[in-house]
């Protein structure tokens, strides 16, 4: 499955972002859509899409974007969630879903930082995709394009883009 992720929009999802998940098969978000519900919709419709609420966003988008989501995907438990801290200083409640889950892959957003490593305390991968919207203080916009395959993450690339 070839997988985009992306997280912090805070409203955008520029043309480019689009051109360079168009050839996903499935998009991620990571929280803080912004815009309403629009952006999600927005989204949601451009591919498949599983997201997560973020702090900002409309609580009406509980309904269709949960506190955290939890799943397999070709052979690896995905635990997604906004606010998620980084190995080793990892917020109280992301802490407790990793232990309590035990994912093989832990994707946040929140903190606009693309961070992308090995926890070797959990035995994950933790991918936070940075922030692909213009709100915030980081001056590049950023967002991740995978595959998963037969339980292995592969050929993973970064996609950046100044902020407007």
């Amino acid at each position: 499955m070839f997988i985009g992720l992306i997280s912090d929009s805070h409203g955008v999802f520029s043309p480019e972002f689009r051109e360079f998940l168009q050839d996903v098969d499935e998009v991620w978000h990571a929280g803080d859509f912004g815009g309403g519900l629009d952006l999600e919709t927005e989204i949601a419709a451009f591919k498949p899409m599983k997201g997560v609420i973020g702090n900002c966003d409309d609580r009406r988008l509980l309904d269709r974007c949960p506190m955290f989501r939890f799943w397999d995907c070709e052979g690896l438990k995905v635990l997604m969630t906004h606010i998620g801290g980084s190995p080793g200083h990892y917020y109280p409640e992301a802490g407790n879903l990793i232990r309590q889950y035990r994912p093989d892959i832990f994707v946040c957003g929140h903190s606009h930082i693309l961070k992308v490593m090995n926890d070797r305390k959990y035995n994950l991968l933790y991918i936070n995709p940075g922030a692909c919207g213009n709100q915030g203080w980081h001056a590049v916009r950023t967002a991740l394009r995978f595959h998963i395959d037969s339980g292995k993450v592969h050929d993973m690339e970064v996609f950046e883009l100044n902020r407007r």
